[in-house]
C-alpha cells in the first residue's frame, strides 16, 4: 500500500508540473492561476498546495526539472568528451543551451531568475543557486576529465577554471533570455567565438586546431 501511495503521489506531482509547463508557456507565467493548474492536472487546489506553497515554488520546480535533465545529458558527454578541448567544452555548453527551452520560455527563466535574486535566502533562492553550483561543478568535472586525458594543462586548477567557464556561459544565457529576439543559434555563435580562444590557452601541447 505504501508503494501505491508513493506512486499516486508522484503521478499527481508529475501532472501538476506538466500542467504548469503547458499553461505557463501558453498563457504566460503571471496570467496563470493555481486554480488553472489544478483544473488541467485534474486535482484539487488543495492538492496543489500540498505540494507547493506558491506559484513561484511550481516555477522553480520546473527549473529544477530542466536542470536535472541537463545534468544527466552532461554526464553522457563527460563519459566520452570530444578529443579537442574547444569541442569538448562547447559540447557541454551547447547541451545546456539546447535543452534550456524544453520546459521553460524566456519569460519563465526571467521570472525564476528574478525570484532567486530578489530573495536569495528563501528556499526558492537557495534552490536556484544550488542548481547553478551543480552546473558549475559539472563544468569543473569536464576540465578534470580533459586534464586526466592529457589535453588540458595539468598546472591549472580545474575548480576556478570550471567556475570561470560556467560564469561566462551563464552570463551569456542571461543575455539570451533578456532578448526575446535572440535565437539559440546566435547565442551558440557568440559563445563559440569566446570559448575557442580560451580553449587554446588552456590546452596542453599544440593548439586545439
Amino acid at each position: 500500500m505504501a508503494g501505491l501511495r508513493e506512486k499516486q503521489k508522484a503521478d499527481r506531482e508529475r501532472r501538476i508540473l506538466e500542467a504548469a509547463v503547458t499553461k505557463f508557456r501558453a498563457d504566460g507565467y503571471r496570467a496563470v492561476r493555481i486554480e488553472d493548474l489544478a483544473d488541467m492536472a485534474e486535482v484539487s487546489v488543495g492538492t496543489v498546495y500540498n505540494y507547493y506553497q506558491t506559484k513561484g515554488d511550481i516555477l522553480m520546480a520546473t527549473v529544477a526539472m530542466e536542470v536535472e535533465e541537463v545534468l544527466d545529458a552532461g554526464l553522457t558527454i563527460l563519459a566520452d568528451p570530444p578529443q579537442a578541448v574547444d569541442d569538448a567544452l562547447l559540447a557541454l555548453i551547447f547541451a545546456y543551451y539546447d535543452h534550456s527551452l524544453e520546459y521553460l520560455t524566456k519569460e519563465m527563466w526571467r521570472t525564476a531568475m528574478a525570484l532567486a535574486i530578489e530573495a536569495p535566502g528563501t528556499p526558492n533562492g537557495r534552490r536556484y543557486f544550488e542548481l547553478d553550483q551543480r552546473l558549475a561543478a559539472q563544468m569543473t568535472d569536464l576540465v578534470q576529465v580533459l586534464q586526466e586525458r592529457g589535453t588540458v594543462r595539468r598546472d591549472l586548477d580545474p575548480r576556478p577554471l570550471g567556475v570561470l567557464l560556467f560564469n561566462n556561459l551563464n552570463q551569456m544565457f542571461l543575455e539570451f533570455v533578456k532578448d526575446d529576439d535572440m535565437t539559440l543559434e546566435v547565442l551558440r555563435r557568440r559563445v563559440d567565438a569566446q570559448t575557442r580562444p580560451l580553449a587554446q590557452l588552456i590546452a596542453a601541447g599544440p593548439a586545439v586546431h
